[in-house]
């Protein structure tokens, strides 16, 4: 019995060891969520870490997130981040029994390493960003610190050799620590959670009172007409096909693809963007009521993300306003590389610190490069920019389609990579010619007979001139093409198939505007985006 007794008594000593590392990594999340709303929402140390985290990944690692978990890899980010420290909070409370004062230098360590993150961080502003990390780290310490020695105390005195040295023995049932240990413990508990959860909410409350700025200026922006309005939509773009996608995504249905944990709320009557760099013979600085009140464009355009595997989902189009951007570039003295300009690159800068590359010759050839202000009618969503965002046709968005930017410098290839280059993408990187399968879906049972198989291709900035089917291994037979809305958006097709009862593999191919086939050769996202012809197995019956 007594060793049954022993065996209770360390068990629930270790729960409270446990529950107090929670409660102490709960209070310093807390704390620093309120200092951060404070000084800058961005400088939380799960955004910090987890943005760390996304910087020091591997292009592979980040591929199969995006493949895996689609838009809700930041998400699933974060819940790691946490659940690693909680786990980590739990080790600390069951050191902090033995061993009080190294158990509270741990946690503070960690606040150490968040502002060191923080201090990383393309976006860093300084030492301010290092703040919630290390006053959350502060509060954590001292919450565990004080529960773990009311946990001891329940021992009887700590021995004269320190508060670091294992606690004496148990206390005697139903004397005046055994009280302590069952009320106590639960009171001082029951307070820190319910302050950190206060301070917590409190944090929340006043982020979202610094983006409300931001939001207002978004619903009083009204947007001026199109001096060049695109082209009506040709009647017929939009196929019938059940299962087709539709031919503009809607704005909350169009995909996301960036390395932002917070999305940024930038306030539209502050915002500036900056001209500036080699070659820019008179360097200039916008506002957004500047691009308005200039000549805006609208166009259909159709983005994808290199992410996008064959046949995958990141792919949108969508009818964009804006300024073009080349004759921002020619305004501050700008010349392509074809003209004697000494810059072959324009890296674009959000404020989030993310940097894009794009090659200048193929912002200013002509093409519809804009910075955009509009998406579908309205002003950008914030996911996808707001107040302005850069896209090049023809280009993925790694190198064309910069968010929230903030900043445009000219310089070379050879003297600047840019982020997603550091990390083993390729410099340059045009569309490759796809077409992928929408209907029927992989491992569909449609009935036997007269099947429509239908999807979409796309070879930005070229143009679909052909799409063809192969059912099994049998020739490849032309598809019907939906008109084509303009060389920059993704085209419709079908094929009436008179499907045989049991198992078929149906595959698609594209030919682009320049009479180029799409290659069969398959290739992986990285390092300037997947190829190979799209296949989906059915089963008639």
């Amino acid at each position: 019995m007594q060793g049954v007794s022993n065996f209770r008594t360390t068990f629930i000593r270790g729960l409270k060891g446990a529950a107090a590392g929670l409660l102490a990594g709960y209070t310093a999340l807390a704390v620093a969520e309120l200092v951060a709303s404070l000084a800058r929402p961005e400088a939380g140390p799960v955004t910090v870490v987890g943005g760390a985290a996304i910087d020091r990944t591997p292009a592979a690692v980040k591929d199969f997130a995006i493949r895996t978990f689609g838009e809700s890899d930041k998400l699933v980010l974060q819940l790691g981040i946490l659940a690693t420290l909680g786990l980590l909070a739990v080790a600390l409370g069951l050191l902090s029994l033995r061993y009080r004062r190294t158990g509270a230098a741990g946690v503070l360590l960690f606040g150490v390493i968040g502002a060191a993150a923080a201090l990383t961080r393309p976006d860093t502003q300084g030492p301010v960003d290092a703040l919630p990390s290390l006053v959350g780290a502060l509060a954590g310490a001292a919450i565990l610190y004080l529960l773990a020695g009311r946990i001891v105390s329940v021992a009887g005195p700590e021995p004269l050799a320190g508060p670091d040295t294992a606690a004496g023995p148990e206390p005697v049932a139903g004397g005046r620590q055994g009280r302590w240990s069952r009320r106590g413990f639960l009171a001082a508990a029951s307070v820190t959670a319910v302050a950190a959860t206060g301070l917590g909410a409190l944090g929340r409350t006043l982020s979202g009172r610094r983006g409300q700025g931001a939001v207002a200026s978004r619903e009083g922006l009204k947007l001026p007409a199109p001096a060049s309005p695109a082209p009506a939509l040709p009647a017929g773009v939009q196929l019938k096909a059940q299962g087709i996608s539709s031919f503009t995504t809607p704005n909350k249905d169009f995909y996301r693809v960036d390395t932002a944990l917070v999305v940024p709320k930038v306030d539209a009557d502050t915002w500036r963007l900056r001209i500036h760099g080699k070659g820019v013979a008179r360097p200039r600085t916008y506002t957004l009521q500047d691009l308005l009140e200039r000549p805006l464009i609208e166009r259909d355009i159709t983005l994808t993300c290199v992410s996008n595997e064959v046949g995958g989902p990141y792919i949108g189009h969508a009818r964009w306003l804006g300024v073009r951007l080349a004759d921002l570039l020619r305004e501050c003295g700008v010349k392509p590389p074809s003209k004697g300009g000494p810059a072959d690159q324009l890296v674009a800068r959000s404020v989030d610190g993310m940097a894009l590359g794009s090659p200048v010759e193929d912002v200013m050839d002509g093409r519809d490069a804009i910075l955009a202000v509009g998406m579908n009618g309205e002003p950008l969503p914030f996911d996808h920019g707001f107040p302005v965002r850069m896209l090049v046709p023809g280009l993925y968005g790694y190198v064309s389609a910069c968010k929230w930017i903030k900043d445009l410098e000219l310089t070379t290839f050879d003297a600047y990579d840019a982020y997603w280059v550091k990390r083993k993408w390729a410099r340059k990187a045009p569309i490759k010619t796809q077409a992928r399968i929408d209907t029927p879906k992989p491992f569909a049972r449609p009935a036997a007979g007269a099947v429509v198989v239908a999807g979409v291709a796309w070879a930005q900035h070229r143009g679909i001139d052909r799409v063809e089917v192969r059912i099994d291994d049998g020739p490849w037979q032309d598809a019907d093409l939906a008109p084509q809305a303009g060389i920059d958006t993704w085209r419709q097709w079908s094929f009436p198939w008179k499907a045989a009862a049991g198992g078929h593999t149906l595959t698609v191919r594209a030919t682009d505007g320049t009479g180029a086939v799409q290659t069969e050769e398959r290739a992986r996202t990285v390092p300037d985006g997947a190829s190979g012809w799209h296949s989906v197995f059915v089963t008639a019956g």
